[in-house]
């Protein structure tokens, strides 16, 4: 049993605070950014689709705008409106925490389409190498979210359980450290296999992404305390697996429809 004591500020410089949170973001964007190049570099060799690489640096911006407001957005709608609206200033208070990743992944969803549009790509072909190289943020997320000991998982005799003792003294689930393996490690693994290879259709590994993502979120609910403002819906589901439960049906549709279109080529 490990108890928790990691401090969320990585550096306290007096007038500027570093968190490890901000860091995450930081680290995982710069990543996820580097490999997506390689990844379309590879695509333009291999003739697969014609595209200026300088302009993938606008997409960049496109996407961290789209994780910052669809991430604050969702939170607030999703997870706690009642709150927000009774301390409207709170809304842009976003160093206090309070993102979700269902509205991110929205957020970049509506961004790549409209950056797709503007360069004239199919927008599924952005969104396979954003999905792509999206577990690695998710990863280093999940990292942080375990320093700051939050979204800790339910009361466990586990040998691995950790004690979060801002919260209570009960040993619990280390949830964040398996969301970071399933939806980041091996996520990213199974998904960066595929998009290497020459002729896998547009899209397919946005919809395994949908899938996937949303299975390993499901399990992973399993272990974790739901928020405390919302608790289970219905008394059986989390918003987090009901919100995952809609990601899989949305890409069973499209897997549906990208072999259904294969077929009457």
């Amino acid at each position: 049993m490990y108890i928790h004591d990691l401090n969320p500020v990585f550096i306290n410089l007096g007038f500027l605070e570093i968190r490890w949170y901000s860091l995450a973001y930081i680290f995982g964007i710069l990543i996820g950014w580097w490999l997506a190049k390689k990844i379309i570099l590879l695509k333009i060799k291999n003739n697969i689709v014609f595209f200026d690489i300088k302009l993938f640096d606008d997409l960049i911006n496109y996407i961290i705008i789209s994780i910052i407001l669809g991430g604050r957005i969702g939170y607030i709608i999703f997870y706690n409106p009642n709150y927000y609206l009774s301390n409207p200033i709170d809304v842009f208070k976003i160093w206090q925490g309070g993102m979700s990743f269902h509205g991110a992944l929205l957020g970049i969803i509506i961004g790549t389409y409209f950056f797709s549009k503007k360069v004239k790509i199919n927008t599924f072909f952005f969104l396979d190498v954003v999905a792509s190289v999206a577990p690695l943020g998710i990863f280093f997320g999940r990292i942080a979210n375990f320093i700051n000991g939050e979204l800790y998982g339910k009361p466990s005799n586990v040998f691995w359980a950790v004690v979060f003792p801002k919260v209570d003294m009960l040993s619990r689930h280390p949830s964040q450290l398996y969301e970071a393996l399933l939806e980041g490690i091996i996520l990213f693994s199974i998904l960066i296999v595929i998009i290497f290879k020459k002729n896998i259709a547009i899209g397919i590994c946005s919809s395994l992404f949908m899938i996937l993502y949303g299975s390993f979120r499901i399990l992973a609910e399993q272990f974790r305390e739901p928020d405390r403002q919302i608790g289970y819906l219905f008394d059986l589901f989390s918003m987090g697996s009901v919100l995952s439960f809609v990601m899989i049906l949305t890409g069973l549709f499209i897997l549906i429809e990208i072999k259904k279109n294969e077929i009457y080529k």
